[in-house]
């Protein structure tokens, strides 16, 4: 057969491609389900470790079993994926409630990561186990694998609102979601209330529900704005550490401030930074009250200690933490979830009506297999009860019978054409029998010792007791009612076993205010060495060791206490440090990294300009580009408070090869090429433009040729040494910009 080919537009076959991998990565990756609260990957290593059988009671296994089995089963996804997530849900506190007991280093809230997988073990929480697990073969229904060999749940039945508990985190293409973790105790309540009455507001529902309940504590600073969030299901959470004060106990000893708690967001690497932020504003003086600072967290919990100088103002002190460091933060909510297939931005009741949609179909499947079980129970029982009180007739059938067939036709349709009764009296009573399929089935495979007086009499019991299951699961099944509270018992219990305190404080805390105290001007110099180390000096200390500070030191740049040092670098980029930020230091201290005052990366960054913004004031920079684009910007374009800006914009494979400061327009520029090409032209024929502007073309370039060097001329002569000989650039004939140069 000819091979048929279909033409069709490339744009159209892009975005379709896109929107089937987007919509892909949103309903089955990242985006958790509104009705378990869980997204494919969580849900599939959940319920491989129950195949597994790794119960809460059980010996823990190899994690690296636990992966294999989940990603050769139902996520064929990777590994990384799978453990990481396996990890995050041992970990208590990046959760509400644990999902996973994990046994070994599986990592610390100060962002240390877990061990290889072959180095831990884990099971299952009895939370999980009782709460997500539970008669899982009796409610949700089964979907093929990935490749149709394996039976894996569409969710997973479990029966309390996961995506307020644990809540949420994942970024899709085009969307992300982000909603907080909330008190068990508390999401069962507001369930409850939420079945007595599905028209409250949202207003009535918190007072059942407050607001998130972090598993780090700490204290939500915004409780007003908390109801607009849960309407919207979108906003954001302003978050704050906690603090105790302690006071020494000997007159010698210093009063401390223990930081006890911390904002959720602040996990991991958060808290070295906030400890290196600390540190540095004692460096520079700017926490004039503490002494000093140090970590002395554990796996009991977190312990921040500040040490304080006598009569320390401790509220000042909280103020500059929380408006200076990341012990007051925010947190996103944007809480998205894929609700009936597509996804959604739910609110609080929105949350909670998926819940119970999802509540109510699996307790109507989980009482109508059981209501099933019991009838067909019912059922056998019937038949062995009626097969005892006649049981004299049933065992002459059975003498009489000639194959299992015989006898079976003979208890359910009476039929005694194959029956040989061997004493007379039983053919027409066999006649009348009309036992099911089941009962019969069940009096062929009775044993003899069930016919004693005592199990007739246990038969009889349980007869009655299924009889009581029977009508208990039929009155569940009649109403909404009695289905209601049925779903209210189960969801206190679940509390009362496993509900924990409160840990998150919500108040509406004042705002942090700090005013900076007012520093004398005076002069200082910015030093900076060949390894990215920087300090100040003050202007008298280097005065008196210039010659060596000159030296030793890559960049000097004198200014003021209350300037800024600015940054151009070979990415366009204009980095910004105040100099107050910049702690000072005697002539032999090694200083701070210039990476850990600014966003500026030493290893992938490259500085070509670096001085003061006030230096930058009626004067004009020139900058120039590899690809030998140049133009002028005006020193008053850079006047800005961001501490990264763009300060020219590139073609791609393009950098800034120099910048230079000037103020004399009257001067002359040589471009020098890497061909060994010079092109000496007036400084004003390069144009006067915008910071995002690319500039003009400087020199022209042949294939691999790249700009090396530029240069400004005054009036004074001025040579270079260039492969070993000497060239004077203010001998070269000055000439047009755009020019292809003289070869030298």
């Amino acid at each position: 057969m000819a091979e048929k080919i279909l033409r069709t537009e490339y744009s159209e076959e892009m975005q379709r491609s896109y929107m089937n991998y987007s919509m892909s990565v949103i309903t089955a990756r990242a985006i958790p389900d509104a009705r378990d609260g869980l997204k494919p990957v969580q849900r599939r290593v959940l319920y491989d470790m129950s195949q597994l059988h790794l119960d809460h009671d059980k010996p823990h296994r190899k994690s690296a079993r636990i992966v294999g089995d989940t990603m050769g089963k139902y996520h064929p996804h990777g590994d990384s994926s799978i453990y990481d997530t396996l990890v995050v849900m041992s970990q208590e506190f990046k959760k509400g409630m644990a999902l996973v007991d994990g046994h070994g280093n599986f990592g610390s809230i100060e962002g240390d990561g877990a061990a290889a997988m072959r180095y831990t073990e884990a099971r299952l929480e009895k939370f999980a186990q009782e709460v997500y697990l539970k008669d899982l073969d009796k409610t949700v229904s089964f979907v093929p694998n990935y490749d149709e060999t394996e039976k894996e749940p569409e969710v997973l039945p479990v029966r309390v609102p996961n995506l307020l508990v644990n809540g949420a985190e994942g970024i899709a293409v085009g969307m992300s979601t982000s909603i907080p973790t909330h008190n068990l105790g508390e999401v069962v309540d507001v369930v409850r209330a939420y079945i007595d009455n599905p028209a409250a507001t949202t207003a009535e529902l918190m007072e059942y529900l407050p607001g998130p309940d972090f598993p780090t504590g700490g204290i939500i600073a915004n409780k007003s704005e908390l109801p607009d969030i849960y309407e919207s299901g979108a906003g954001k959470i302003k978050l704050r550490g906690r603090f105790e004060v302690e006071l020494g106990k000997r007159k010698a000893d210093k009063d401390k401030l223990i930081i006890t708690e911390i904002p959720y967001t602040m996990i991991g690497a958060g808290i070295n930074k906030f400890l290196v932020d600390v540190w540095w504003r004692l460096e520079s003086k700017k926490l004039t009250d503490v002494v000093d600072i140090s970590n002395q967290s554990n796996k009991d919990g977190i312990r921040i200690v500040l040490e304080l100088r006598k009569d320390a103002d401790i509220d000042r002190i909280k103020n500059i933490l929380y408006k200076k460091t990341k012990l007051e933060d925010t947190f996103g909510v944007n809480m998205l979830a894929i609700a009936d297939g597509r996804p959604e931005t739910l609110s609080l009741k929105g949350i909670l009506r998926s819940f119970m949609e999802f509540q109510y179909q699996n307790t109507e499947r989980k009482y109508n297999v059981l209501l099933e079980k019991e009838l067909e129970k019912k059922e056998i029982q019937e038949g062995l009860i009626a097969a005892c009180d006649c049981i004299d007739l049933i065992i002459a059938i059975l003498r009489g019978s000639k194959s299992l067939k015989d006898a079976k036709a003979c208890l359910t349709a009476g039929d005694v054409s194959n029956i040989h009764f061997r004493m007379p009296g039983f053919e027409e009573d066999a006649k009348k029998l009309h036992f099911t399929e089941r009962q019969a089935s069940a009096i062929l495979e009775m044993r003899l010792y069930k016919l004693i007086g005592l199990e007739i009499l246990a038969l009889e019991k349980d007869h009655r007791e299924t009889l009581k299951k029977i009508a208990s699961y039929q009155k569940i099944l009649s109403s909404r009612a009695n289905m209601n509270q049925v779903i209210k018992d189960d969801l206190a219990s679940i509390k009362e076993e496993f509900a924990l305190q409160r840990r998150t404080l919500i108040e509406d805390g004042p705002e942090a205010v700090y005013v900076e105290n007012a520093v004398p001007v005076q002069e200082v110099v910015f030093v900076m060495d060949r390894f990215g180390y920087c300090k100040l000096l003050d202007k008298t200390t280097y005065e008196r060791n210039q010659e060596t500070v000159d030296t030793e030191q890559v960049y000097v740049q004198r200014c003021l206490n209350t300037d800024k040092i600015c940054l151009f670098t070979a990415g366009g980029i204009l980095h910004q440090i105040k100099a107050s930020d910049i702690p000072s230091g005697k002539l032999r201290d090694k200083g701070v990294p210039v990476e850990n005052l600014s966003k500026y990366d030493g290893r992938n960054d490259r500085i070509c300009l670096l001085t003061c913004a006030q230096a930058l004031k009626g004067k004009r920079l020139v900058f120039a580009t590899r690809l030998a684009m140049v133009k002028q910007v005006s020193g008053e374009e850079f006047e800005t408070n961001n501490r990264m800006v763009a300060a020219t914009k590139l073609q791609e494979g393009d950098e800034v090869q120099a910048v230079i400061l000037t103020e004399k327009q009257e001067a002359t520029v040589v471009l020098q090429t890497t061909g060994g090409y010079f092109l000496r032209f007036p400084l004003d024929e390069i144009s006067l433009l915008k910071k995002a502007s690319r500039g003009v073309r400087g020199i022209r370039l042949s294939k691999n040729e790249e700009l090396e060097q530029i240069y400004l001329l005054g009036e004074e002569p001025y040579s270079i040494s260039y492969k070993d000989r000497e060239i004077s650039l203010s001998g070269m004939r000055i000439t047009k910009r755009d020019a292809k140069g003289t070869k030298k």
